[in-house]
């Protein structure tokens, strides 16, 4: 009998982390959304790297969302406001791609 070994991982970022502001702003697209509408499907993911920040997934809701006011919103608010240290909410660019949900989706039981 072969044994398997099992390893356990994690990650440990502080804030102010890149990850921890990807997450922050998808989660503030997400907030956004459900304040509109609570019954909004929300699949949002963020990447962030040299001053330029891509929010993609799928989404259907009736409420409307300006997504990347939203993200320049969250960024002003952990604090990144210099290009010159790492990013500034005012001149970052900012690629939005963002389609409607498949309706499978919605399908419950």
């Amino acid at each position: 009998m072969i044994k398997m070994r099992k390893l356990f991982t994690s990650e440990s970022v502080t804030e102010g982390h890149p990850d921890k502001l990807c997450d922050y702003i998808s989660d503030s697209v997400l907030d956004a959304y459900l304040a509109q509408d609570k019954n909004s499907r929300v699949a949002c993911e963020t990447v962030a790297g040299k001053g330029e920040i891509y929010i993609t997934g799928e989404i259907t809701s009736t409420g409307q969302v300006n997504i990347e006011e939203i993200a320049r919103q969250a960024i002003k608010e952990v604090g990144y406001g210099d290009k010159d240290l790492d990013i500034d909410y005012r001149t970052c660019k900012i690629n939005v791609n963002v389609s409607k949900q498949s309706p499978d989706i919605a399908i419950r039981s």
